[in-house]
Parts: structure tokens; sequence; C-alpha cells
């Protein structure tokens, strides 16, 4: 697999180890400003948290959220090149508390119990119709007061998050991406 570079864990137990970026149309890391700003605002420990990276690409944010204490993350990623290197980070990091899935994030979304989990990551690919069944999905999983993070290509209102119970508290704009902290209500 050709690589396009590496990213760094920016926070926790795995502080500065490498993720490898591989060279794939449509994969965009979550920057490392962007992820520093998101643990900000969801605070550098989630020891006890269970957690979902779905649509995880690098799984920069599964293995940040694992990296900072939280207690399980399930990342889902399509791509069986990139779950391999999502497999070999695990077992190079003895992530223990990590489950790579391959498959459809959605379908791995519709098989976790209702108001099971406490922080989903959500990175669909930009310009596809994933975003609104995957908020749907999302909004399902997440426990009362739980969060889920998205970024999208462009800016969403509470107007339509609502119906999904779901509502902004924190959001940001780096170059091509808008990101939002939702709030489970």
């Amino acid at each position: 697999m050709k690589t396009a570079g590496e990213i760094r864990i920016i926070g926790g137990q795995w502080k500065r180890s490498l993720l490898t970026v591989a060279s794939k149309d449509g994969l965009r890391p979550t920057p490392n400003r962007v992820r520093e700003t998101l643990f900000n605002w969801l605070g550098q420990d989630l020891s006890g948290l269970h957690c979902v990276d779905a649509f995880a690409g690098t799984g920069a944010l599964g293995f940040e959220a694992a990296s900072r204490g939280a207690m399980s993350v399930l990342v889902c990623e399509q791509d069986a090149s990139l779950c391999r290197s999502l497999l070999g980070l695990r077992d190079r990091l003895s992530a223990k508390n990590i489950q790579v899935s391959q498959g459809d994030a959605l379908t791995h979304l519709s098989r976790l119990a209702a108001q099971s989990m406490d922080v989903i990551f959500l990175d669909p690919p930009f310009g596809s119709d994933l975003f609104m069944p995957a908020l749907k999905a999302a909004s399902r999983i997440t426990k009362p007061q739980g969060f889920v993070y998205l970024e999208s290509d462009r800016v969403w209102t509470d107007e339509e998050l609502a119906p999904l119970s779901l509502s902004i508290t924190r959001q940001g704009k780096a170059g091509m991406v808008c990101y939002h902290l939702l709030q489970k209500g």
C-alpha cells in the first residue's frame, strides 16, 4: 500500500505514536489541530467511555480516544487494506481496548444496542449521501447526554439535527472541513 505520510496521536498513553496515512482517494485524516480542539472539548481523559469511530480511515479519532483511556473503541472501516493497517497499528500498540471491524459503517452502527455508546465519531466521505443515515444511526446508539462528533463539507444547523435529538454544543472550520460536537438531548 502506497503511503502519503504519517500523523501522530497527540495525547494520552500513545502520545507521539505515528499512524501511517495511505495514499487513497477521499482519505482525509482529521488534522492535528482539529483533533486537539475536539479532545479539548471532550476532555483529555475518556476513562470508562465506550466509543465508535465509524468511517475510520486512518483510525486517528478512535486511536486518539483509546489513547486517552476509553474503555472500548469500535473502529469501523470498509476498505480491506486500511483495515489491515488498523489491525497492525492496534497490535503494535497492544491496544486491547480497540476492536477493528471491516465492513459498512452503517451496518455496524445498526447492530449496536440503543443508547449504548458515549461518543460516536462520524466522518463519512464528503459528497456522499451517508450523512443523514449516519447521524440517525449515531443518535439511536448514543447515550443521553453522550456526544456525536461530525466532520462534514458543510455546516449543519440545530434545526436539521433537532429531529434526531441532537444539538450543536461546539463547531469550527479548518480549511474545507466543518466539524461539530453534537450532544444527545
